[in-house]
């Protein structure tokens, strides 16, 4: 990879092996934007959504119309899926499905690397920028143990609950990428490197992937 000219680096990674994390310190580390909560916060402005709400319908493998209207008109934990003082149940589509966010979303990935050299975490933002002509892409893994400990530590989590998260977690992820990219997440094809953390702090995760664009 060419550091010279405006570069991306896209970090995919499994919940509880800290690429998000890492992701920042690579950024961090080349001085470059980093993109993550940020690309949530541009859909939540255009959809008027909350996080864990994006993040569930991206999983749906269906409209979800329907169902989401019964949440936020009545339900009183609307909450968890709209952001407060919104006006987004006056904006409602009836043909609004999860293939509008994912359009949204990869408008804001293309609009983010156009920008200039950036560091972005997720969002199939490997698949997206497939004909980008100075990428590298790195998935981040962990053992299932490593994974479990980390949700634990970082979410105050009891174990029982940490596995039920990284499980729900990882099948809506699964969910979303095999509609968009036809691909599986976990095929190694789709990264130019894997790294397993297990035995390297987040520090040393991203100096390896440092030493690697180096070397490239």
């Amino acid at each position: 990879m060419n550091t010279q000219k405006d570069f991306v680096i896209t970090v995919s990674r499994e919940l509880g092996s800290g690429g998000r994390t890492i992701g920042r310190l690579l950024a961090q580390k080349l001085n470059v934007r980093y993109s993550d909560k940020e690309l949530i916060h541009s859909l939540q402005q255009k959809f008027c959504l909350t996080t864990s709400g994006i993040e569930n319908l991206k999983g749906q493998k269906k409209n979800w119309f329907n169902d989401f209207i019964q949440l936020v008109a009545p339900a009183p934990d609307a909450s968890l899926f709209v952001e407060a003082g919104s006006q987004y149940i006056k904006e409602f589509r009836a043909d609004l499905t999860t293939d509008d966010i994912h359009e949204a979303e990869v408008e804001i990935i293309k609009a983010i690397a156009d920008e200039g050299s950036c560091v972005i975490a997720g969002r199939s933002a490997f698949f997206v920028l497939k004909d980008h002509p100075n990428k590298v892409d790195v998935f981040i893994t962990a053992s299932m143990e490593h994974r479990i400990q980390r949700v634990m530590r970082k979410q105050n989590l009891t174990r029982e609950q940490a596995v039920e998260v990284i499980d729900r977690v990882d099948k809506m992820r699964d969910n979303y990428i095999k509609r968009y990219t036809g691909k599986s997440r976990y095929d190694v094809r789709n990264y130019n490197l894997v790294i397993n953390v297990d035995e390297l702090s987040e520090e040393e995760a991203a100096d390896l992937i440092l030493a690697y664009i180096k070397n490239k």
